[in-house]
């Protein structure tokens, strides 16, 4: 073949191929939308890095809407102006289950696949959940406070009532210390989103009955660091167990004011909240509104788990520096 028709067949196939090459899925006005509570606190900053991340990888767009303090009505108002929006898809977090369902099942009956994270709303429509096993890291946060308790001693624990994530993490906790019958869960207290109630508590339970009390659990993000300042602030030491890894509950495991915390994985939990959003937008199952959980042949997951950790003075330093890996090139 002559160099001119070599040629001429590079630039016929090059045409008929460059199409199918720089075509893509996504359209310009696709976007992905993320819904919580407290969006300013370190640990939803960690979702939107994931979310936002992979929308990056992907070429999409994405909006983070929600109150930037503990307020479930103003995240039923971001749901439903979500909703209005007629987004590519949605990922929410469930402050409370029973004012959200009816939203996140409107969203679903008109064609917007929603999918909740880090808690859930188990009796709506939306296709699945992801997030942390969180019986099972409470039952990991149990084992620990009885070694730290030397398997006897009294615990106050810090919870929001109305989430669904946080009574099973209590569910897993007290299922733990069945095992250990001098171990008692004496009180629970409701910080309904505000991790003052912590510090109040604790502040009061250590001026009238400092002996009574051996042990303090916080099932959520923020109550850990308003425990150990407290304990600090009045020079006393008790066992705390803490959630997340927030900035200042590691700084508080380095002074040995939080025995441990457990670990989940935000940014995992965005970045693949993303990923199946959009898979879901362009590969929905037959019908969005369908049980799924039911069907032994089902196109999706009920539950997709990111996992957890118990983070302490042994393995600080390895969470500290840990970053996102970099996507291959």
């Amino acid at each position: 073949m002559s160099r001119w028709n070599r040629l001429r067949c590079f630039v016929i196939v090059s045409a008929l191929i460059y199409p199918l090459l720089s075509c893509s899925r996504h359209d310009s006005n696709e976007t992905y939308i993320f819904i919580s509570n407290n969006v300013q606190i370190s640990y939803w900053q960690q979702v939107t890095a994931g979310f936002t991340n992979s929308a990056n990888q992907l070429k999409v767009r994405v909006k983070v809407m929600g109150p930037s303090s503990y307020d479930p009505k103003a995240e039923q108002a971001a749901l439903q102006q979500a909703i209005r929006e007629k987004p590519a898809g949605i990922l929410v977090h469930v402050a409370e289950p029973a004012l959200l369902t009816f939203d996140i099942n409107q969203a679903i009956a008109g064609g917007i696949p929603v999918v909740t994270v880090d808690a859930d709303a188990p009796a709506s429509k939306r296709l699945f959940f992801i997030g942390t096993n969180n019986q099972q890291a409470g039952r990991m946060g149990g084992q620990r406070l009885a070694q730290e308790l030397n398997e006897k001693g009294n615990v106050v624990v810090f919870t929001i009532s109305e989430q669904i994530n946080l009574a099973d993490r209590l569910r897993g906790y007290r299922e733990a210390l069945v095992r250990y019958p001098q171990i008692h869960i004496v009180r629970t207290v409701d910080i309904a989103g505000n991790p003052d109630v912590a510090s109040t508590t604790v502040a009061e339970i250590l001026a009238q009955h400092p002996n009574e009390v051996d042990a303090f659990v916080c099932l959520e993000a923020q109550a850990g660091r308003n425990v150990a300042t407290a304990l600090n602030e009045r020079h006393m030491h008790k066992v705390v167990l803490a959630m997340d890894t927030d900035p200042d509950t590691l700084d508080w495991i380095d002074k040995g004011y939080i025995a441990a915390t457990i670990a989940q994985k935000p940014y995992t939990m965005g970045a693949v909240g993303l990923r199946v959003l959009d898979d879901l937008h362009h590969n929905p199952p037959p019908r969005l509104d369908t049980d799924w959980s039911r069907d032994s042949f089902a196109p999706i997951p009920t539950f997709i788990d990111t996992g957890s950790d118990l983070i302490d003075k042994s393995n600080l330093a390895a969470i500290r520096t840990a970053k996102p890996a970099t996507p291959a090139k």
